[in-house]
């Protein structure tokens, strides 16, 4: 299983319909974690039988052999695009599959892929897209215009739960067909950050995907795309293999014959697996931060991606006093965050002065940042009427969230607060929540960065009416947060982008200031890779790889 749920920025629907099922939820995710988790109980998770591990060889360049890749995330969540946050299944997925149009995975701008050019007018309420000629599925047949409506029937289908339909029910009517090649998208009102958005939608075969039962094959792992690979076999819990799709003619053709990715989701093994003269391995994310050096004396490249992986506390608003602002403002205040930066992150992070991260382009400092200051936290707790506080914190068991949490016990019991930590598997964890036991604080781990930089979609992902999270937090039907969601629903419909960006920045100052989900530090996500046998890595600040620029160094 993997070690991942995509806690707050990657799981469940964005912000309408009901939430999934516990065991659809699941498979949705590909359990739990999307940040940079590593958690080193999942043994049985790891690196699976060692011929399957070599499948294919490797190690060489050029020519036929395999590029090995090492994850750190389970590649047995769910493979289907229209629903999963797996970390392992969206990367494969990028690969095999195709949008209408594409993101680069480090600027995030869209690129024309399966449709022949993006679209330029920002005030338009509709788009229409021609197909890339020539382009076909892996199994050889032409993809139609109508491949293209049946995967946003499914999305916008008001009786299909999906992950996809929070990213376009708000802003898109409907898809039509014009002919055999085209398509037409109806928006609701103009929506230019749609756009990048339409790479979350992966256009799928239809005369493969309509047969009974082909959603559930979607689900464990069964993928059929147009992209630059093609899935060759897929074990799970142990790899999954990709080959080169020769007839594909896109704009990012696959520069291996061959690619073998390994999931290993426990540290030790995985840095092993890239490490030395004997590493059978040429690429490896989710580096913990303890092995960095030692892999760049070992002659590997290592960077880092900053984005919105963080640490979140989450407060259980219907459980006193965290029903009070002025304790959820209290406990922030009083953690010594530069220290879990230094301590626990090895210097890889930044406090939170933001719901988003600094480097996301609609960032400014929240008018509420929690500076350490546990003065002011214990004048808060006092405000509020709170002595005597003992806190359970319940955590997912992603080891570096596990590093982060002496600093907040030892925070918060020098404020007068007696805390007890709690690391549990993050399963155990979300399933008391979807069963609505009773807890008061939960740290866990997030990344929404996977699904893209949008301020709006990062937003509602995290907070909405009928929203996953808020349901967890219980705060859904508090008066503050019913202003909130109208104001983000306001925003989601401003045409003007200068507006739009201010509007967003005034309700993340909401967010902030009631701390009822919020990040206390965001932190890097570090790649591996041998310099000498690859060229064109750019280390992402999400979960996963992306090999659709790399190639064999010369």
């Amino acid at each position: 299983m993997s070690d991942q749920k995509t806690s707050i920025g990657s799981t469940g629907p964005a912000t309408d319909g009901p939430a999934p099922g516990r065991r659809s939820f699941l498979k949705y995710t590909g359990a739990l974690g999307a940040a940079a988790a590593i958690t080193t109980t999942l043994s049985a998770c790891s690196s699976g039988p060692e011929s399957t591990n070599d499948a294919g060889g490797g190690g060489g360049k050029g020519g036929d052999s395999t590029l090995t890749a090492v994850i750190g995330y389970g590649n047995d969540g769910s493979w289907d695009p229209t629903q999963t946050a797996s970390a392992f299944a969206m990367a494969g997925n990028e690969h095999i599959y195709e949008g209408l149009l594409n993101t680069d995975p480090i600027t995030r701008e869209p690129y024309p892929a399966l449709a022949t050019e993006v679209p330029t007018d920002d005030k338009a309420t509709t788009w229409k897209f021609t197909l890339r000629p020539g382009a076909k599925w892996h199994d050889g047949k032409p993809v139609t215009a109508d491949d293209v409506v049946f995967v946003f029937d499914r999305i916008l289908d008001p009786k299909t739960q999906t992950l996809a339909k929070g990213f376009f029910e708000s802003w898109l009517k409907e898809v039509k067909k014009v002919d055999a090649t085209s398509v037409e998208f109806v928006l609701k009102f103009p929506f230019p950050d749609g756009l990048a958005r339409l790479s979350l939608a992966k256009i799928m075969p239809k005369h493969v995907f309509s047969k009974p039962g082909a959603w559930d094959d979607a689900t464990k792992g069964k993928a059929v795309g147009s992209g630059p690979y093609k899935q060759a076999s897929h074990a799970p819990k142990s790899n999954t293999t990709f080959e080169a799709f020769d007839d594909y003619n896109g704009p990012r053709k696959a520069a291996f014959k061959k690619m073998n990715w390994l999931t290993i989701v426990d540290a030790a093994p995985r840095v092993a697996k890239i490490s030395g003269g004997s590493a059978d391995s040429e690429i490896a994310d989710n580096i913990p931060y303890a092995n960095i050096e030692q892999l760049k004396k070992g002659g590997l490249s290592v960077e880092g991606g900053a984005g919105m992986n963080n640490l979140f506390l989450m407060f259980n608003t219907a459980h006193k006093p965290f029903d009070d602002v002025r304790v959820r403002q209290a406990l922030h205040y009083a953690i010594d965050t530069e220290k879990m930066i230094q301590v626990a992150l090895k210097g890889h992070g930044k406090a939170s002065t933001s719901f988003l991260n600094e480097s996301n382009p609609a960032y400014r400092p929240a008018k509420t940042v929690y500076a350490y200051d546990p003065e002011k936290a214990k004048k808060l707790l006092k405000e509020a009427g709170v002595k005597d506080l003992s806190i359970n914190l319940m955590a997912v068991n992603v080891s570096w969230i596990v590093d982060c949490l002496p600093t907040i016990k030892a925070s918060w019991d020098a404020i007068g607060v007696k805390t007890t930590l709690d690391p549990q598997e993050t399963t155990a964890v979300f399933t008391k929540m979807d069963q609505k036991k009773d807890y008061q604080i939960v740290a866990a781990a997030s990344n929404p960065n996977q699904f893209g930089i949008d301020p709006d979609l990062i937003m509602h992902y995290n907070y909405g009416p009928e929203n996953l999270w808020m349901g967890y937090a219980r705060w859904a039907g508090n008066s503050t947060a019913k202003k909130l969601f109208k104001d983000m629903d306001q925003a989601t419909r401003e045409p003007d982008a200068t507006k739009k960006k201010a509007m967003v920045q005034d309700y993340i100052d909401t967010v902030a200031e009631q701390a009822v989900i919020y990040p206390v530090v965001h932190n890097e996500l570090m790649t591996a890779w041998d310099p000498k046998k690859l060229t064109g890595i750019k280390a992402q600040p999400y979960p996963g790889i992306n090999l659709l620029q790399a190639k064999w160094a010369d």
